[in-house]
């Protein structure tokens, strides 16, 4: 069987009011896509939606373990050449992820940047300071690293680590590989059904500390070009 050209990874949680909506949105922007959906130990049904959905390639947490490990295993789970996330609560806009794709002719990371941003006036104030806070500590040179509109390919998956807050730094490791990053404007919609599941306070506490994480880690990490170690094992099989 051939594999896809295109995986679309996308993290539900307790989304059960989104989740048959946004499926309709994906097939209709990618036919032939394949869907990763990413179950994160929802208590609420969307569990029992997804199983009812066909042409899927599921994920299921036996309990929550955050959008980062949602995310990874996704990625890990898709056979697409490309592979596209985006949130399940409905704000990301399915539509953009042709655009996406298209930036990566001249581009190895595709970031999605919210030109009109449909959130709280604090949490958009919240999200400036951490995106300025950022970049002056990793230089990654992304303005809008929360919107999770990213694409990829997939041998750059290998590129990330796992850890709690990676989703925020994605542009970040790939950067630091020496990959090429570029913006795209996207669309961003207000939530419709459900709610947010992150607050202003804890996000800004963890994502402090994840800051120097992370600016330890791209310090000290060994960047092997992409390929060697593949070709090591492939002599050693």
């Amino acid at each position: 069987m051939s594999l896809p050209e295109l995986s679309i990874i996308v993290p539900f949680y307790n989304e059960a009011e989104n989740v048959g909506e946004l499926l309709r949105e994906i097939r209709a922007a990618c036919p032939g896509a394949e869907i990763v959906a990413v179950d994160d130990g929802s208590t609420d049904g969307t569990t029992e939606v997804l199983r009812a959905e066909t042409g899927l390639r599921p994920v299921f947490f036996p309990a929550n373990r955050g959008q980062s490990a949602a995310l990874y295993a996704g990625l890990r789970r898709a056979r697409g050449r490309i592979c596209v996330m985006l949130d399940g609560d409905g704000q990301n806009d399915p539509a953009d992820i042709p655009a996406l794709v298209s930036a990566l002719a001249h581009a190895d990371l595709a970031c999605g940047w919210r030109r009109n941003r449909r959130d709280t006036w604090n949490r958009r104030a919240a999200s400036r300071i951490a995106n300025r806070v950022r970049r002056a500590f990793l230089n990654d040179g992304i303005r809008d690293t929360g919107c999770s509109l990213k694409a990829l390919r997939r041998e750059h998956v290998d590129l990330l680590v796992p850890f709690n807050g990676l989703h925020r730094f994605i542009p970040a490791l790939m950067r630091n590989a020496g990959l090429r990053l570029v913006e795209v404007p996207v669309n961003h919609r207000p939530r419709l059904r459900g709610v947010s599941k992150y607050t202003i306070g804890g996000r800004a506490l963890r994502g402090i500390r994840d800051l120097f994480g992370v600016s330890w880690l791209l310090k000290r990490q060994i960047r092997f070009p992409v390929g060697v170690l593949d070709a090591a094992a492939d002599e050693r099989a």
